[in-house]
């Protein structure tokens, strides 16, 4: 049964369009236009109390009734308990997975997305305090990221939905001004993702290709 994806071309967006194509699950696209305020639409309010992409409706969820999930993190961790797919069974290996997958959710994604704004800005000293301070902090999480990458092949040991996460917000590296030979032990991660055949297809799905009217 297919799932639906309602979504945005943005970093949240691609880490679930990843995990699908990963996970080998059927999905369909309905694009949320949220340059025209379609999140605020009460049939997607319905689905994303939060009125934030991305959100899916599987039919086939529990017990084989429709279910409806928002929150990436959630999206994630659903569809991972779904497949049994990249999110180990045992709690010890369970637990660098949430960790990394916390992370990302707490600060690398809320962090980075302030440099999104303040970049954005076309008045320079409204620009120049917020990429300051965004910015460097932005660093950080790379260093922290690069470190932990220098001594694991991904982010929890094994592949895991951590890493989806994560790879969606790398995936803006340019819009961050951040270079990846930097952080050498980001950009061999991040180079062998985007070179799975999967989440080629993750990140080449069209999520914004038509307008529609919730």
């Amino acid at each position: 049964m297919t799932i639906e994806l309602y979504t945005w071309n943005t970093p949240n967006g691609r880490k679930i369009s990843v995990a699908l194509e990963e996970m080998e699950l059927a999905y369909k696209v309905i694009p949320v236009d949220i340059t025209k305020g379609e999140q605020m639409a009460p049939a997607f309010l319905a689905i994303s109390p939060n009125n934030k992409i991305p959100a899916i409706v599987d039919p086939d969820g529990p017990e084989g009734k429709p279910v409806s999930i928002f929150e990436s993190g959630a999206i994630l961790l659903y569809l991972g308990e779904k497949t049994g797919k990249f999110l180990p069974k045992p709690l010890a290996g369970r637990i660098p997975v949430y960790e990394w997958l916390m992370w990302q959710m707490g600060g690398f994604g809320p962090i980075p997305g302030q440099v999104h704004h303040f970049i954005a800005l076309e008045n320079e000293q409204d620009r120049a305090y917020g990429l300051k301070r965004y910015m460097a902090e932005t660093r950080r999480l790379y260093g922290v990221l690069d470190r932990r990458l220098a001594a694991h092949e991904f982010v929890a040991g094994e592949l895991s939905v951590a890493d989806f996460a994560i790879l969606g917000w790398a995936w803006r590296h340019p819009r961050h001004k951040v270079d990846l030979a930097d952080f050498p032990n980001v950009k061999r991660w991040y180079e062998a993702l985007m070179a799975r055949p999967a989440v080629k297809r993750g990140m080449e799905a069209k999520l914004d290709w038509v307008r529609r009217a919730l």
